[in-house]
Parts: C-alpha cells; sequence; structure tokens
C-alpha cells in the first residue's frame, strides 16, 4: 500500500512508474486494490464542474478485446457509449473519447486486476491488448498497475517494453511466523465472541496446513469456526475446534461420491 500510495503521488514524467502485484487467487491483491481505490476516491470540484478521479479501477475483460476494454473504461467514468452510433464506437473512435475523458479527470494511476484474463487470448491478441495498456500509461502521463495469478507474470513479459516499466511485486502466502500469528490473533479478536480464545502454536499450524497460507481461506477458516462457536455457545474459537474443522467443500465430497457410486 505503501508503494502504491507513493507511485499515486509521484510528479508526472515521460515515463511513469509501473507495477505488476502477482500471487495465489485469493491472497488479497483485490483488497489492496479496493483499499486504495476508496483512499482516492472521486471528488467533485465545483469551480471546474468536474469530478476529480486520480485513481481508475478496471477488471480486465474476459479476453483481452480492445474494443470491450474501451467501453468498460466509458462505462467506469459514467460516459457509457450506448448513446454513440454504430460508427463512434469503432476502436480508433473510442480510443480517442476514452483518452479525451481521461484526460480531463486529472486521472495519476490506472489499476487493472484480474489481468490475467488477457491468457483467454491468442498470442496477437495479448500483444494488442498489452499495447493497448501501454499506450493509456504514455499518453497520459499515469502510473500503470497491474494485478493477477502468477502465470500473468508470463503474458506481460510477452510486451518487452511494458514489461521493463512494471516493477514485479510478489504477494506470498501466509508463512509459520509472527505475522501470521499477529494477523490470526487480530482476526478473531474482530469476532463478536465474549470469551478470548486462546490458541496453541500447533492449532495455528494447523490453520496453515488447511487454508495453504491464502488469506480468503483464513477468513473463510475463522468465520465458520467463529459461527459455530455462537450456536453451540462456546464463544471462543478452541483448539479442538480447528482440529476438527473441515473445509467446507470437503465436508460434501464423500456423500457425492456414494451418489455416484448408487447410480452405477
Amino acid at each position: 500500500m505503501d508503494r502504491l500510495q507513493g507511485m499515486i503521488e509521484a510528479p508526472r514524467q515521460t515515463r511513469m512508474p509501473g507495477l505488476l502485484v502477482h500471487g495465489a487467487s485469493g491472497i488479497g491483491k483485490t483488497m489492496i486494490a479496493r483499499n486504495l481505490s476508496r483512499k482516492y476516491a472521486p471528488e467533485y470540484d465545483p469551480a471546474s464542474g468536474i469530478t476529480r478521479t486520480p485513481l481508475l479501477l478496471l477488471q480486465a475483460p474476459p479476453a483481452p478485446d480492445e474494443r470491450r476494454f474501451y467501453l468498460h473504461i466509458l462505462a467506469a467514468v459514467g460516459a457509457p457509449a450506448t448513446a454513440l452510433s454504430a460508427r463512434a464506437q469503432n476502436v480508433a473512435s473510442l480510443e480517442v473519447r476514452v483518452i479525451a475523458l481521461l484526460r480531463d479527470l486529472g486521472l495519476r494511476m490506472i489499476m487493472i486486476d484480474e489481468v490475467h484474463n488477457l491468457l483467454a487470448g491468442t498470442h496477437r491478441e495479448q500483444r494488442r491488448f498489452l499495447n493497448v495498456l501501454r499506450y493509456l500509461s504514455n499518453e497520459l502521463e499515469v502510473s500503470l498497475v497491474c494485478l493477477g495469478v502468477s502465470e500473468a507474470v508470463d503474458a506481460i513479459r510477452g510486451d518487452i517494453q511494458l514489461a521493463r516499466r512494471l516493477d514485479e511485486h510478489h504477494l506470498p502466502n501466509w508463512r509459520d511466523d509472527a505475522e501470521f500469528s499477529d494477523m490470526i490473533q487480530t482476526l478473531i479478536a474482530a469476532m463478536p465472541l465474549e470469551k478470548k480464545s486462546n490458541l496453541k502454536v500447533k492449532s495455528l499450524k494447523q490453520v496453515l496446513a488447511l487454508t495453504g497460507g491464502v488469506t480468503s481461506r483464513i477468513f473463510a477458516l475463522v468465520k465458520d469456526l467463529s459461527i459455530d462457536a455462537i450456536i453451540t455457545g462456546e464463544e471462543c474459537i478452541t483448539d479442538d475446534a480447528i482440529a476438527k474443522w473441515t473445509p467446507v467443500w470437503s465436508r460434501h465430497a464423500n456423500p457425492h461420491r456414494r451418489l455416484q457410486k448408487s447410480r452405477v
């Protein structure tokens, strides 16, 4: 967050700094993007009558399609292309319109989430889409931040010029260390439980083993155990509860397999 904030506050220059944030699905990339987006939310300037938007957060289209991407941008800034004629919705016209609108917004950073979606296209389509990202960053003199799973790194490296300007920042899975312990204790303390949960080191290791150190799975586990603690009246998360807990997707696996066998 500190690094991203420094980028968005950086003075304009010919080549603005860029960043590729990658990590496992569920590790927290989208949450980081949304937190920064809330911090730099659009503000209306009554003097100019323009809404200043320092940060534009977008999700990459399901496939690397330039036209669809430009239409997403127009919708995100409140200027949908539904009223435009079919001729005005071609790629060249949309490009001119998008550049003009974004320049008026006082944009400082463009964040593209789920950038690994471009892997759904051909190599040529990927290159064209990456060219669009590089063009927007150059033309508007804004920082470009891409977020995606680790496979997206290879796709970004397909454009050498873009790869050179995007530093890579890997978000690792949680490990068995003091930071993980502090995070678990903070998360449990935020739950509406009446009693304090005093977990042993063995239970923390069990949480890591069950979730693979993925943030979203850890949150799901703590939330699930908290609900069970409230329903049973225990009012705290215990070592025994963690030892007995199984992921939601595992609880229905055996009955499903039994049903398949019975049908055979």
